[in-house]
C-alpha cells in the first residue's frame, strides 16, 4: 500500500514538470511565431497585379496587403480615413504610377515616413489624345503597363530592388524569387508572340484604352469604345455611331467587354455589326485565388479568337 502511494507520488512529480515543459514549449512557439510575424516586411500594394508581383517576390518574408480590396474595381475606390491611418504602419507602399492611383496625394500626405515605390519609373510611357464630340482633346499617359509582360518584368525588378533596400541581408532570396517570376513572364511573352504572329488580323476593339502597351509590343492595333483611362466614362450616341461605322469598315466581328463592366454597351455595338462579345480583362480586380498568368492566358485565347478566326 505504501509502495503504491510512493509510485503515485513519483508519477505526479514527474508529470507536473513535463506538463510545465509542454506549456513552456507551446508559449515559446507562439512567441517565436509572433516575433517572426513582426520581422516580416509589411507592404501595401495599390491594387491586384502589384499585390501578386510583391507576394511572389517576398513570399514568407513579406506580408502583403492590397489597398484596393479584392473584388473592387480600381477606378471606383477611394481610401477611407482608416485606410490612410493604416498606411502609417507599413514599411513600403508599391504603386503603379502614371496617374493610376488618383488618390495618391492623400496617401502621400498621410504617410510621410513611409517609402513609396513607383513601378513605372523605368518604363517609357505612351501618350494618348482623348477627344470629345466638340473637337477638344486632352493628352494623358496610359497607366496599364502590367498588361505588357515585358513591362511587367520591369515592375517586378523594381519591387525586388525596393525590398532589397529595406532588407539587404535577404538580397539573394528576393533576387531568386524575382528572377523566377520574370522567367515565367518571359515564357508568357514568347507564347503571345508566337501565337499572335500567325493571326491575319491586327485590329481589335477593346472596351477602354487599356491594351495599348500590349498592342504596341505585339504589333497589334487597339481601338476602343471608351477612349480614356476610365472605363466608367459614358460614350455619347455620336461616338457610338462612329465606333459602329469604324468597326464595320475594319471587319471586326468580336467586341470586347471587361470583367467588372456592364457589357450592354458592347452588346449594342455587337448587335449593330453582327459581332460576338468576349471579355478582355485589364486585370485590375483580383483575389486570393486569382492568377495574373491565368487571366493573361484567357486574354490571349480571346484575342486569338478575334484575330485568327
Amino acid at each position: 500500500m505504501h509502495k503504491d502511494r510512493e509510485i503515485a507520488i513519483i508519477a505526479i512529480a514527474i508529470t507536473i514538470p513535463l506538463i510545465s515543459i509542454g506549456i513552456w514549449t507551446s508559449d515559446q512557439r507562439d512567441a517565436v511565431a509572433d516575433l517572426e510575424e513582426k520581422e516580416k516586411i509589411l507592404v501595401a500594394a495599390s491594387f491586384y497585379p502589384l499585390y501578386e508581383f510583391t507576394k511572389e517576390i517576398g513570399k514568407e518574408r513579406v506580408e502583403v496587403i492590397s489597398l484596393v480590396p479584392f473584388g473592387i474595381e480600381s477606378h471606383d475606390w477611394e481610401p477611407s480615413v482608416r485606410s490612410l491611418q493604416k498606411m502609417q504602419q507599413v514599411d513600403l507602399i508599391v504603386i503603379n504610377g502614371v496617374g493610376f492611383e488618383t488618390w495618391l496625394n492623400d496617401l502621400i500626405s498621410s504617410s510621410s515616413n513611409v517609402t513609396i515605390i513607383d513601378t513605372s519609373e523605368n518604363i517609357l510611357k505612351t501618350y494618348f489624345l482623348e477627344g470629345d464630340d466638340s473637337g477638344r482633346y486632352t493628352k494623358y499617359k496610359d497607366p496599364h503597363m502590367w498588361l505588357n509582360p515585358v513591362f511587367a518584368k520591369i515592375q517586378v525588378q523594381t519591387i525586388a530592388s525596393a525590398l532589397i533596400e529595406i532588407d539587404p541581408q535577404n538580397m539573394e532570396y528576393y533576387k531568386k524569387n524575382a528572377n523566377a517570376y520574370t522567367d515565367k513572364l518571359s515564357e508568357l511573352d514568347t507564347k503571345i508572340r508566337e501565337e499572335i504572329s500567325v493571326c491575319d488580323r491586327k485590329d481589335f476593339l477593346a472596351y477602354h484604352n487599356s491594351f495599348s502597351y500590349f498592342a504596341d509590343e505585339y504589333g497589334l492595333i487597339q481601338h476602343s469604345i471608351i477612349s480614356g483611362n476610365d472605363p466608367h466614362e459614358e460614350a455619347t450616341p455620336k461616338t457610338i455611331e462612329k465606333i459602329i461605322q469604324h468597326s464595320k469598315s475594319l471587319g471586326i466581328d468580336i467586341i470586347f467587354s471587361e470583367e467588372a463592366i456592364d457589357s450592354r454597351l458592347s452588346e449594342v455595338i455587337a448587335t449593330e455589326i453582327g459581332a460576338n462579345v468576349l471579355v478582355l480583362d485589364p486585370i485590375e480586380i483580383g483575389g486570393e485565388n486569382t492568377s495574373y498568368f491565368e487571366k493573361m492566358e484567357k486574354n490571349l485565347a480571346n484575342l486569338k479568337e478575334a484575330l485568327c478566326s
